[in-house]
């Protein structure tokens, strides 16, 4: 017989599970039993079905009209604040709801089944704005804007830049000091919610000699002289959600305006869109429930060849196979969620949901109009909406290459530890 080789030896004997995980791990079960991820609290289950059915009997009827004119109808904007669906997660003291991060991400998932444009509406607005205001901004700025925030006007967060995208930090907008003022002057560009915001977060850098460590986070009203807003772009998806360029010039703002330290607004933005990575994954497996909600009673309705199409082992297998990827985009993005509510580290999982769920989205939803055949091309059915909706999963807060990226170099680090 051949002596074993043991080829890879030096490595083996170095070898050793991630450090962080197990940490992690310890954290979780040392809490006693845990509830399963799919098995929500009776609040979470409440609001789940409150939205089901405020999104379906309300906002449903006007999906098509607002897919049209390019913007949510207003008495759909005004459903979602008398419903505190504009402050999920903000403390009541300030008009918001109250709930846990999880309870706000159900809401995003259960107005993507109906409209994602809806629904980025409502998770841009409260993973990032009303959270920056929660986390970073002083009493008097929570009292002035966080209550408008939640009752009155949605806000916008404007970081994304012509020559910055994946490299967000690269930005040209710049904030020249003047006294106890700053003058803001660039532009901002794919701005959600800009066409209707009534106050704009604004990334730009207060001392480019320091690179991105001079990037600071300015409150801007809208109303600002020298703040403009152009039309909305013509998207493929998610038309009704508000996608405009925002010119900045001369605007003049008070450094009391500054939101957080100054120079961390690198640091805030990176750290921001990881939950709002999480309402991405959140929007991705409510718009492909949606469509599989829309697509698996016509295959079992549909007939050919005496039977229902559904019978067709090339259909139900392959229905079955998207729906257990659908599971599984779901667990990752719940798991997230909960690491998050409870203080742990998520960033790993919140890049994992935002990218498997964005990719899955894209493979079901074109799935399914192949089932529905030719109707399925047509806008008569709304599979081809939520196809053309979950393409901007891919991109947004993140494109997959990055959300790659992030997930490579925490397990980079994870084993180098």
């Amino acid at each position: 017989m051949f002596p074993l080789r043991r080829v890879g030896s030096k490595i083996l004997e170095q070898w050793r599970a991630p450090v962080v995980a197990a940490k992690v791990q310890r954290n979780y079960s040392s809490e006693g039993p845990q509830r399963p991820l799919s098995v929500l609290t009776e609040d979470e289950l409440a609001m789940k079905e409150t939205i089901r059915k405020l999104a379906t009997e309300q906002i449903q009827p006007l999906v098509k009209k607002m897919e049209e004119e390019h913007r949510i109808d207003d008495s759909v904007r005004q459903l979602l604040f008398d419903n505190g669906l504009m402050g999920i997660e903000t403390p009541t003291e300030y008009s918001g709801s109250g709930c846990g991060f999880l309870t706000m991400m159900l809401v995003v998932e259960e107005l993507s089944r109906v409209d994602p444009a809806v629904a980025a509406y409502v998770d841009i607005h409260n993973t990032l704005v009303n959270s920056l205001f929660m986390k970073l901004g002083t009493e008097e700025q929570k009292q002035k804007y966080l209550t408008k925030l939640c009752t009155e006007y949605a806000g916008s967060f404007c970081l994304t830049e012509p020559s910055s995208g994946s490299d967000a930090f690269a930005l040209k907008t710049v904030a020249k000091k003047d006294g106890e003022h700053y003058i803001i002057n660039g532009s901002k560009m794919w701005i959600s919610n800009s066409d209707v915001a009534g106050v704009f977060l604004v990334m730009a850098n207060a001392d480019p000699s320091k690179g991105y460590k001079g990037i600071t986070c300015f409150i801007v009203e809208r109303d600002s002289p020298g703040l403009s807003v152009a039309k909305p772009e013509n998207k493929l998806g998610i038309r009704a959600s508000g996608t405009c360029m925002v010119h900045f010039d001369n605007v003049k703002v008070h450094e009391s305006s500054i939101l957080g330290e100054y120079g961390k607004g690198y640091k805030y933005a990176a750290g921001f869109l990881n939950e709002g990575r999480i309402g991405i994954a959140s929007q991705m497996i409510g718009l492909c429930q949606g469509c599989m909600d829309a697509t698996i009673p016509y295959t079992l309705e549909r007939k050919q060849f005496g039977q229902s199409i559904y019978n067709f082992q090339g259909i139900s297998y392959q229905i079955a196979h998207l729906q257990t990827q659908l599971e599984a985009a779901r667990l990752l993005t719940y798991n997230a969620a909960r690491l998050k509510e409870n203080g742990l580290e998520f960033v790993k999982e919140a890049a994992m949901a935002k990218y498997y769920a964005s990719e899955i989205a894209q493979t079901l939803t074109s799935k399914c109009i192949d089932f529905m055949g030719g109707v399925g091309f047509t806008k008569d059915f709304p599979q081809e909406k939520f196809f053309r909706d979950a393409k901007i999963g891919t991109i947004y807060e993140g494109t997959s290459n990055m959300q790659l990226q992030t997930i490579a170099k925490i397990l980079q680090k994870e084993y180098s530890q």
